[in-house]
């Protein structure tokens, strides 16, 4: 007996010991892959303002896959050139910390360069959840530039829109939609036919033909929990994968169903939470803001 509890006390040190050293190498692999996403996605948006010789911003970003808030493989990170050290602060081409659950934004333009965002996960932002989605879209001037009556897109996952720039600068810092994809879809002059779309899924990441949740808030204001189906669009810049299949003026009402609809954004964020942790899409709970 004595032997006995000799070696389980022994293998309980060695587990002490052992499951710390684990974690951090996993870490370590973690932040590995995160920085091996951003660089990725920096050649992606430089090789873009290149090619067209653009002046606007070209913007990607990336959903991180660390636990740990900074870096732990290393004090000092360089990325595309630039360099950032833990708790340095805000640089011209630097915003922010990597955080965990959080993200990058990846934007670079000719005219000034690359610029990395990090924001998000646990210690970002509490998400604004009284705002007018639709008023980044209304204040950018962009539907004044649309013909009337035309079914128009903007998604936020093509980099190379002229008018994603626009409507990107009147986003607010805590709003959902600094977050996962988002899309305005619809009638360039009747709101309640003009929709955003938004989900807390990376659509680049999971690809295209798979199910995901969505909030849809109407341009008159009526807010609904649904689902879509991912898709590939193609522009200049080359494939990207869009919150939902491309529809007529009128083919979105399909995902507004009286049954799934909410009085307000608080409401229908409450709904897709659920559906996200409890319900149909629990593989994607990790991807919900804070």
């Amino acid at each position: 007996m004595m032997e006995l509890l000799t070696v389980i006390a022994i293998l309980a040190v060695l587990v002490a010991i052992i499951i710390p050293v684990f974690s951090g190498y996993l870490e370590k692999s973690r932040e590995a892959v995160d920085l091996a996403n951003v660089r990725s996605a920096y050649s992606e948006v430089a090789g873009v303002a290149v090619s067209v010789g653009d002046t606007e911003r070209a913007v990607k970003v990336v959903s991180l896959k660390q636990k740990e808030d900074g870096w732990q493989s290393a004090d000092t990170v360089t990325i595309a050139g630039i360099t950032h050290t833990n708790g340095q602060g805000d640089t011209e081409h630097w915003k922010g910390d990597p955080v965990a659950g959080g993200e990058c934004e990846v934007s670079f333009s000719l005219k000034d360069g690359a610029v990395f965002n990090w924001r998000g996960g646990k210690t970002g932002h509490r998400v604004d959840l009284k705002e007018d989605m639709h008023k980044a879209l209304t204040d950018s001037g962009v539907l004044n530039d649309l013909a009337p009556g035309v079914n128009f897109e903007i998604d936020s996952r093509c980099t190379r829109s002229d008018m994603l720039p626009k409507v990107q600068a009147g986003i607010g810092e805590n709003s959902l939609m600094k977050q996962g994809t988002w899309a305005y879809l619809g009638s360039s002059t009747d709101a309640a036919n003009r929709y955003l779309f938004w989900t807390s899924v990376n659509t680049d990441a999971v690809g295209a033909g798979q199910n995901i949740p969505v909030i849809i808030q109407t341009g008159d204001g009526r807010y609904y929990v649904s689902e879509t189906t991912t898709a590939v669009r193609t522009n200049k810049a080359g494939n990207y994968v869009a919150i939902a299949e491309h529809m007529g003026l009128y083919g979105y009402k399909k995902y507004c169903s009286s049954a799934n609809q909410y009085k307000t954004l608080q409401d229908a964020y409450r709904a897709y939470t659920k559906l996200v942790t409890e319900g149909d899409y629990q593989q994607y709970k990790d991807t919900l803001p804070q």
